[in-house]
């Protein structure tokens, strides 16, 4: 099981190296229809000022988007003494806590460390899960902390957000450029270019969903191990197959932070969903549930 923590890891560099390869890629081409190489440097300086923008406000967003208000030990004991005892567990700060008023049961977190974590519930999961699954639920968001996930996640939705911003812009210099560029520029490097800069955003989302994927694995396996009860976010999960809903205020953007998919079902939301399937998670659990 570490080995496959480590390797997912190790996967985690790649993919952010690719994403960069992307940006690279789209300044590149600009730079050969400019006919001036220091623009590809410009396009990545950019990029990385503008995820540098969404890594840090991310959290504020995310938490404005989906209502979550802020609670205190005295608002709910029994939430927030899981979330207490799970950070003493794996020894890290106590997060902040959020609850949602939503009848959807779900769960997420955010932040960019474990010293500005914040763990949220929706009133749904509340009262649904019995407290062995509200931990076990809790470990899997608190295993995102634990692995830095959150910032991953972060880096990744604002490095998409980059690359759907500099796809538009380079659209709009192709076909907006001048004449008199245009005829000094070989029509393959256009052709192209155009192709690119179509296909980026959503290579680019592909990859995201990969990457929010392989952390759900990785967080049900680390929440597991925390909790030294596999079966506890078993029984959640199977309970998220009878119970699960969309919730009530939805958003792509903040879909891959959440415990279980919290967007309407459909055929485009499943071949594009950042949450693997609910069966197949529990089945990984099951299958290795003597190593944890």
């Amino acid at each position: 099981m570490y080995g496959a923590i480590a390797a997912n890891k190790r996967n985690t560099v790649i993919i952010m190296a690719v994403f960069i390869g992307i940006i690279s890629a789209i300044g590149y081409v600009a730079s050969l229809f400019y006919g001036n190489t220091s623009i590809t440097y410009w396009v990545i300086a950019g990029a990385a000022v503008y995820a540098l923008f969404q890594y840090f406000a991310a959290s504020k967003l995310a938490l404005a988007a989906t209502g979550a208000q802020e609670i205190e030990k005295r608002d709910n004991p029994r939430l927030y003494r899981i979330v207490e005892n799970l950070a003493i567990t794996i020894g890290i700060p106590t997060p902040k806590v959020y609850i949602i008023n939503d009848p959807a049961p779900n769960a997420f977190a955010t932040g960019r460390n474990p010293n500005t974590a914040i763990v949220c519930a929706t009133s749904g999961i509340l009262d649904v899960m019995s407290d062995r699954e509200l931990e076990a639920v809790m470990a899997h968001e608190m295993g995102h902390v634990q692995n830095y996930d959150i910032r991953v996640m972060m880096i990744a939705f604002g490095l998409v957000s980059a690359i759907g911003f500099l796809s538009d812009i380079a659209f709009r210099m192709f076909f907006f450029g001048g004449d008199d560029r245009d005829r000094n520029v070989n029509p393959i490097v256009v052709v192209v270019g155009i192709v690119l800069i179509i296909l980026a955003p959503i290579m680019a989302a592909i990859i995201q969903l990969a990457v929010s994927r392989q952390r759900e694995y990785l967080a049900d396996a680390t929440g597991a191990m925390t909790t030294r009860d596999p079966e506890g976010l078993v029984s959640a999960l199977k309970k998220l197959e009878k119970t699960g809903q969309p919730m009530r205020k939805q958003s792509s953007s903040t879909a891959h932070m959440f415990f279980n998919n919290p967007l309407k079902p459909g055929l485009v939301a499943g071949l594009f969903s950042t949450h693997p399937p609910l069966e197949e998670r529990i089945a990984r659990l099951e299958k290795n549930e003597g190593k944890f």
